[in-house]
């Protein structure tokens, strides 16, 4: 049989109304879809852009290792910014949670996120070695 396709959740409410997974492991490969600021309620996380951009990371990590893979899997990033003011706040915490993987990275700036308090929705990559 081939491989199989495995997929997990966060509970952001987006994923069920959107119909999504936060990611999907296909093979040796993790895709993190865009993952934006959401609390387990549901709620926006309080606080600036780098509390946004913290959310964001460690809802992907979670989704990464509940996949089978680590932070030091990851292979490309995309961070995606309201304000371009907020690109060396994002940046720092994206260094907290990737710079031993050193994946490739793209920042931009966007119009608009699914909520308007959003600063910051970010994406993800990984490759599980073997």
């Amino acid at each position: 049989m081939g491989k199989q396709r495995q997929r997990t959740t966060s509970g952001s409410p987006f994923e069920e109304t959107f119909g999504f997974a936060r990611a999907v492991r296909e093979g040796n490969r993790i895709i993190v879809a865009g993952t934006g600021p959401v609390e387990p309620d549901g709620s926006t996380t309080p606080g600036g852009v780098a509390a946004q951009a913290e959310r964001c990371c460690t809802i992907i990590v979670a989704a990464i290792e509940a996949l089978g893979g680590s932070a030091a899997d990851v292979v490309r990033t995309r961070m995606l910014l309201t304000d371009p003011e907020d690109q060396n706040a994002v940046g720092a915490v994206h260094a907290r949670y990737f710079a031993a993987a050193k994946p490739a990275a793209t920042m931009a700036g966007v119009a608009w996120l699914c909520r308007p308090e959003w600063r910051v929705e970010i994406e993800a990559e990984a490759v599980i070695p073997g």
